[in-house]
């Protein structure tokens, strides 16, 4: 069960971040509100939710989940792999620290919070152009005293592990074709989201619930299917920027 979020409201300087997609240039009046009604999203679901300032000089700095790896008895302070987002993991440290004891892990180990995905006691973590094996080494060294352990995964081509496979409970994972195949999740229900709507696939289970982007009815079908309860959002505005429902917090 998480009960608190941390979160970050997005700046002007939102419109130019970093992008794989041709959905233009997002609108940022519109961002703040997809924001605030995501952030209201997490507190109906029983969470106190923190919403820091946005950090200027840092476009991509709402997409906080990135910054660090959170569980309930450390927080990991993760080196962002991108040069124009190093010092984003410095601006949540004091927040984070007021929580939970903080862990920095240290170039030339890198790893992305995107890359992460814990269910139960173990971590899920691809590599990727943003995680490295010695990141995920530098992971598994601070949370293995806690009793966790740590699988290490080969992404598929895509920016993030969990732009292509996400936890939504009852034991099951939403993936992407390429991913279904993969060994180490094959303890899992899977249901597969096809390339129609992969940015469904970035859905956010919290506390019994589903979170699910609008405008993606098939895999919203298949979500509730599983007898999840889910809330829709439209993120429109994020997706611009590759940023899905799991980025924009930290949930612990």
């Amino acid at each position: 069960m998480f009960t608190k979020a941390i979160a970050r409201r997005p700046g002007p300087e939102m419109v130019d971040g970093i992008t794989s997609q041709s959905l233009g240039k997002p609108d940022f009046a519109l961002a703040l509100k997809q924001h605030a009604a995501y952030v209201g999203a997490l507190r109906d679901l029983g969470l106190e939710v923190v919403v820091l300032d946005a950090e200027p000089g840092f476009p991509d700095g709402c997409f906080v989940e990135d910054t660090a790896i959170v569980c309930a008895e450390v927080a990991v302070l993760a080196p962002l792999g991108v040069p124009s987002r190093q010092g984003e993991q410095e601006t949540i440290e004091p927040e984070l620290a007021r929580h939970k004891p903080v862990v920095r892990i240290t170039p030339p180990a890198f790893i992305e919070g995107g890359d992460v995905l814990l269910v139960d006691k173990t971590f899920y973590v691809g590599l990727s152009a943003r995680t490295n094996a010695l990141g995920a080494q530098a992971l598994a060294d601070a949370v293995s005293p806690h009793g966790y352990e740590v699988a290490v995964i080969a992404c598929c081509p895509s920016l993030h592990f969990k732009t292509d496979v996400n936890y939504i409970g009852n034991h099951t994972l939403l993936v992407s074709p390429c991913c279904n195949a993969m060994e180490q999740l094959s303890g899992f229900e899977r249901i597969v989201v096809g390339d129609d709507e992969a940015y469904a696939r970035n859905c956010l289970y919290i506390n019994g619930a589903v979170i699910v982007p609008a405008g993606f009815p098939g895999t919203l079908d298949k979500v509730r299917a599983t007898g999840v309860e889910t809330v829709v959002l439209d993120m429109s505005e994020f997706r611009k920027l590759d940023g899905g429902l799991t980025c924009l917090s930290l949930r612990f």
